[in-house]
């Protein structure tokens, strides 16, 4: 019964980190030289967030932005790419360290290059085992790989799963 009721609470929290990570971003204007982070919704990173910077508004409804993490493809330059405003949100304060997460806490790991959206599911000496809704699979990491999970909405920065604002 307890591992049922475990794997209620993973499956209903994983649904919430897909509706969020397959929404758009609410839309907040931005000046040249803001660093932001980029929702990607390209099928495998979805769920993922990579820190840029915004070099320029494409008309109303896009970005040109240089990412912190990512190269082109020859390795010589930092990417440049095209995103949607709906991609585009501000980069989430840096919050003390928690002395511990806890089991079904919505958390982002830095992994790959960017940060992945994903739902603690338990713990052992070392690491925080992390279940990522959006691409299936389930990895130990480190307390420093790790950040709680914050969305942007009306300007300020909500904790998902608490339903709780951070004041900045």
């Amino acid at each position: 019964m307890a591992e049922e009721n475990h794997q209620l609470k993973i499956d209903l929290i994983s649904d919430e980190i897909r509706e969020i990570a397959y929404k758009g971003q609410q839309a907040t204007i931005y000046q040249i030289g803001d660093e932001v982070e980029v929702a990607s919704q390209v099928l495998g990173f979805i769920g993922s967030y990579l820190h840029a910077t915004i070099l320029y508004p494409v008309g109303a409804l896009h970005y040109k932005v240089q990412y912190k993490t990512l190269v082109t493809d020859d390795e010589t330059a930092p990417l440049q790419e095209t995103v949607r405003v709906s991609e585009v949100r501000p980069v989430p304060p840096t919050l003390p360290p928690a002395r511990s997460m806890v089991t079904y806490a919505i958390v982002d790991v830095y992994d790959k290059e960017a940060w992945w959206f994903g739902v603690i599911t338990g713990e052992d000496e070392e690491n925080y085992h992390v279940y990522f809704p959006t691409t299936g699979e389930h990895v130990a990491y480190s307390t420093d790989k790790l950040r709680f999970h914050q969305e942007w909405s009306n300007g300020q920065w909500i904790f998902p799963s608490l339903g709780r604002t951070v004041s900045l």
